[in-house]
Order: structure tokens, then C-alpha cells, then sequence
């Protein structure tokens, strides 16, 4: 269509950026086995110190210049496979840190795929000029073995809808504190939803604060066990958190890493194949503070769930999952404010339309009310969304994504009522994005894909991902976009 102006830039996945990852022998991601890392550890314990040495400092030669903690690196994976060694021997740091290098891999996590970004605006505005925005944009990346991780970009928004991006640092980390956290809602709602008693659970959540460590659960179990005496369900309580405790962590990056630096790597079990199509947007409070929120899908490999993230300052994060019917598959996307009192976020838990889904803490989400069904030919096959819905003074614009013939995903847009969204009010009546025959090929053919865009200057800036591979952005005049609508209240009939 007319209305779309594409700016031409494209990004991709540099394989110069590497990670370093945990490598022990036999134990390989895809190809399990028995491990030898003790038969390994042997053999470099009988090396002299001479090739101990010499090994070490080209090891060392050759790398350090691609990673900034090599050594923190190799540390920490020869502490791993430590208990192996005959305690009654000495063994020299440098022979620890060259067992540590032999289990240790480079990783280039974004050399497959680089693709279905979110855009927020920065939350530092520091010296920007007047009319310009800053802007953070979340990218999925797929390295080898097709494992998805969550990387981040910087850039500007010129007054005149002008896409500046800025350069990826050579640069990338995972090294991070990693921590379990529970927090006292979702708690409560995964034991009722696990059909547990919570009597007594709703008594240990009182002694405790919202947001709150497995150690600390635990010694409230203890006090409520030695008051109360053992009872039969307490035990299946424990259990029960101690699952949840592992889905639910959180990440601090250090505060000399850049934003472009952070690589977000799947912690939790049911994330362990990827992070996938983080959908992020700023989250305005009543009070008028805010914060930003995304969703993402977990993958595990056969299956996948829903979870969330939640930072201020995009070095943080905090990572649970979302629990309720609404949110049993992928695509849920969040409001960017409550709505009537109420956490409010765009589902597709059937699979193949769009829906409204509602919350009162924003975790658990039971609720949904269909919206939208595929009717049209390029979106036969499935509808969803490009992300989170943008306010306007017309209503709630929502971009949408469809499957057409040749499973051709193109991108949409449709207006829903500011006090009810779950009224449609009007559409265009055909794509607003399709693949063009230069966006055609790549690791999946035919697709353009956003997960979140935004408004600057009443200019709708989309960022895309082209056939799963590479990213785009798009421009649009949000009042040329919403003067092409059709009102659509008619279509709610088919719903």
C-alpha cells in the first residue's frame, strides 16, 4: 500500500559476536551421552607444567581480545567438573583455567537468525535533542541448533519519522547474577490452579512480602511445620514451590555492560530451546509512574508457555511465567495501562484468532473474549498480533499478523474501542505490510513479523522481521493509516 514507506535498513546477525558456553564432552545439547569430562580432567592433569603453560597463554593469546572475562569464564566452568579432581592433589590456577577452557565453547548465538522486534521508547532521555526520541528495540536471535535468545538495540527517531540505529557493541555477555524469586500472587494462583489447599499457604504468604526468596519460603514453611505440627499437604506445598521457584528467577546485568552487550539466555527448564518473540511495552501505572513489561514465549524443546518479563531500567529483569487459560500458547501481548480497573492483553489461546484477555494481577489471566476470526484470504489461515496496542485518540491500534495462501504472513491493522476492546471499530481492509519480492527468501520464506511498534511525532515507526531472518523497519502517517480504516463494527457479527 501507499500509506508504507519503507527506510531500507537492514539488520543482521553478526557471526563475529560469540558467547562463551559451558562445553563438556558427551554431554552435547542435541546429541546426549555419557560425559568425559573426568577422563578429560585426567589427561590434563598429567601434562607437565611446561605445556600447561604454554597451552594456556596461546589459549589466551587468541581469545582474550573476543572476550572481555575470558578468565571469569574459564573459572567458572572448571568449578563445574572441580569434584573430579583427586582432592589429594594440587592443582595451579593456570592448569584450573586451562581444564576450564578445554569446557568452554564459542557460541554465535545470532548467526542463524535476527528477527521479530519490539520497539520501546528509551527510558533515558537524556541529551536528546528537541524532537527527536531515543529509542530500545528488542531483537530474537537464532544461533546454532535453532536455540533463540533476546538481544537489544539502540537508536533515534527524527521529528520527521527518520530511523537513526545505533552500532551493536563487538561485544556480548550473558554474565550475569542470576537469582530464584517468588512472588506472592503467582504463588497463590499456581496452588489453586494445582488444586492445592491453601489455607495454610495463604497464612505463610502473610508473614511474607510480595516479592520473596525459596530460602525465605522455606523457613515459613519451618515455623508454620513447628506450630501447627506436620501436616500431610505441607509437603506437597514445598514441592510444589520449589517447581515454581525454578521457573521464576531473576537476572542482574553488571553496570559496566552496555545495553547491546546483554544477551537474555534461557534460565528457566520450561525456556531452555529459546526465548522467543518478546513482545515489550512501557507500563503506565495510575499513579503515573512506569514501568516496561513484555511477554515471550518459552520454548522447551516439544513445548511451549507463556511468560513475562519485567524491568525499569533494562539491565535487570525479572522472568515468571503467566498462568490461566488465556495464555496457554503464544502471541499475548500487553495493554499498555490497565482498563477499567483491570490488567488487559491480546490473546490467541485458540491458535488462530484474536482476543481480549483480562487480569487482576496481571500474572494470572482465565478470562478472554474473541474479537477477531480470519475471514479475509490473506489471513485464512490464522490471525494474531504485531504486539502491544498503541492508544490513539481514535481508539486502540492494533497491528495484526495473518497466514494467507502459500503460508504467506503479511501484517495488518485494525482500531478497537478505547473503553471496550473488545469492540472492533474499524480495519483496513486489506494488508498493510506484505512481503515484497526482495523480503521473499530467507530462513522461512514469505513472512514479515513484528512483535511492537510506536508513535513518534504522529509517525507509526514499525520495526519487521523479514522471513525469520533479518529486520526492517517501516514508516506510516498515523492519520493517513487511520483515515484508511473501514469501520468493521459489522464483522464483530461473524465472531
Amino acid at each position: 500500500m501507499a500509506l508504507v514507506e519503507r527506510t531500507g535498513i537492514s539488520l543482521s546477525g553478526n557471526p563475529n559476536r560469540v558467547l562463551c558456553r559451558l562445553f563438556i564432552p558427551g554431554e552435547e545439547e542435541l546429541i546426549r551421552g555419557t560425559s568425559r569430562a573426568r577422563q578429560l580432567v585426567e589427561r590434563v592433569m598429567a601434562l607437565t607444567d611446561d605445556q600447561v603453560d604454554t597451552a594456556l597463554a596461546d589459549t589466551l593469546r587468541r581469545f582474550s581480545t573476543r572476550h572481555p572475562d575470558l578468565e571469569h569464564h574459564l573459572e567458572t566452568h572448571y568449578a563445574a567438573v572441580a569434584g573430579l579432581v583427586d582432592h589429594t592433589l594440587e592443582v595451579s590456577r593456570d592448569r584450573q583455567r586451562l581444564i576450564g577452557a578445554l569446557l568452554t565453547q564459542e557460541y554465535a548465538f545470532e548467526s542463524t537468525a535476527y528477527f521479530n522486534p519490539s520497539v520501546v521508547p528509551h527510558p533515558d532521555q537524556t541529551g536528546v535533542p528537541h524532537g527527536y526520541l531515543r529509542y530500545i528495540m528488542s531483537i530474537r536471535c537464532v544461533g546454532e541448533g535453532h536455540m533463540s535468545t533476546l538481544v537489544f538495540r539502540t537508536g533515534m527517531i527524527g521529528p520527521d519519522g527518520s530511523v537513526i540505529v545505533d552500532p551493536a557493541s563487538v561485544f556480548a555477555t550473558t554474565r550475569a547474577t542470576r537469582y530464584s524469586v517468588l512472588r506472592n500472587r503467582l504463588v497463590l494462583q499456581s496452588a489453586i490452579d494445582a488444586g492445592i489447599d491453601t489455607a495454610d499457604l495463604e497464612f505463610i504468604l502473610g508473614m511474607l512480602p510480595d516479592k520473596f526468596t525459596p530460602e525465605e519460603l522455606t523457613s515459613s514453611l519451618t515455623q508454620l511445620t513447628v506450630t501447627t505440627g506436620t501436616l500431610p499437604h505441607h509437603e506437597r506445598i514445598h514441592h510444589h514451590l520449589q517447581d515454581l521457584a525454578r521457573s521464576s528467577y531473576e537476572v542482574d546485568f553488571a553496570e559496566d555492560t552496555t545495553l547491546t552487550e546483554r544477551v537474555l539466555w534461557p534460565t528457566a527448564g520450561d525456556e531452555r530451546r529459546g526465548l522467543e518473540d518478546a513482545r515489550f511495552v512501557r507500563f503506565e501505572e495510575p499513579d503515573g509512574s512506569s514501568s516496561y513489561r513484555a511477554t515471550y514465549t518459552g520454548f522447551n524443546g516439544t513445548g511451549v508457555v507463556s511468560r513475562m518479563l519485567e524491568t525499569d531500567d533494562f539491565r535487570a529483569f525479572s522472568s515468571m511465567p503467566l498462568t490461566g487459560k488465556a495464555v496457554q500458547n503464544k502471541g499475548v501481548a500487553f495493554f499498555p495501562r490497565k482498563i477499567d480497573g483491570r490488567y488487559c492483553a491480546l490473546s490467541r489461546w485458540d491458535r488462530e484468532s484474536n482476543s481480549i484477555a483480562y487480569s487482576d494481577d496481571g500474572y494470572h489471566w482465565n478470562e478472554g473474549e474473541t474479537f477477531h476470526v480470519a475471514t479475509d484470504p490473506w489471513e485464512i489461515i490464522h490471525v494474531g498480533n504485531c504486539g502491544s496496542p498503541i492508544e490513539t485518540s481514535e481508539g486502540w491500534l492494533v497491528l495484526t499478523h495473518g497466514a494467507g495462501p502459500m503460508r504467506e504472513y503479511s501484517i495488518g491493522a485494525m482500531l478497537l474501542d478505547l473503553d471496550d476492546p473488545s469492540v472492533p471499530i474499524a480495519a483496513l481492509p486489506g494488508p498493510l505490510i506484505s512481503p515484497t519480492e526482495d523480503e521473499r527468501d530467507g530462513y522461512v520464506p514469505n513472512v514479515v513479523y513484528s512483535c511492537g511498534s510506536l508513535v513518534h511525532n504522529s509517525t507509526l515507526i514499525v520495526p519487521y522481521g523479514i522471513a525469520d531472518c533479518r529486520t526492517s523497519f517501516a514508516t506510516i502517517g498515523l492519520d493517513e493509516l487511520l483515515g484508511a480504516m473501514e469501520d468493521s463494527r459489522a464483522r464483530r457479527e461473524l465472531v
